[in-house]
């Protein structure tokens, strides 16, 4: 953990979240044109550190997120490479939607359902202290249109509670 032997951390009570510790707030529930703002929960900062850079997809040139192995090695998780995300652009579950750097790793997450990106926060790349600040808040990263929405297949405040203490 950073800086110690813990940090404190929120979980908003207003939404859903990811076993990737993505939440997941439904904007608009009408049955044919659901739409859900998804963000990064604060675990992440507490578990891995501050957060310094976030890509909204896997970038072209994944340079930047590699680790030097010492002797010209290097770790990449994915040689695949793929343009940018834009609005419109549709995700399966398993595509690679958020890159996260944080002062101690990176953590890739990919998306939690297929869908249509509706809205990117470009905000979020641009300042990532918005993630360590306001996570729940302006530190959201992007608005999509899932193909399909059942409300129970997240887990609520409590449930997430606990499955971070079963992770401890």
């Amino acid at each position: 953990m950073n800086g110690g032997d813990y940090f404190e951390f929120s979980v908003a009570h207003d939404r859903k979240y990811t076993l990737d510790h993505l939440w997941v707030q439904v904007l608009d529930d009408d049955e044919d044109d659901t739409t859900v703002k998804l963000g990064i929960s604060e675990f992440i900062r507490a578990e891995y550190g501050d957060i310094v850079k976030v890509v909204l997809s896997k970038p072209e040139d994944d340079s930047e997120f590699q680790i030097d192995l010492g002797e010209g090695e290097s770790e990449n998780d994915d040689d695949s490479t793929s343009a940018p995300l834009s609005r419109g652009d549709e995700l399966d579950v398993d595509d690679l939607m958020v890159t996260v750097r944080t002062t101690d790793d990176r953590v890739l997450i990919n998306a939690p359902f297929p869908c249509k990106i509706v809205e990117l926060n470009g905000d979020v790349e641009d300042n990532p202290d918005l993630v360590n600040e306001e996570a729940y808040g302006d530190g959201w990263c992007m608005i999509v249109k899932p193909h399909e929405w059942d409300d129970d297949m997240h887990l609520n405040e409590q449930e997430y509670i606990e499955y971070l203490n079963e992770m401890y």
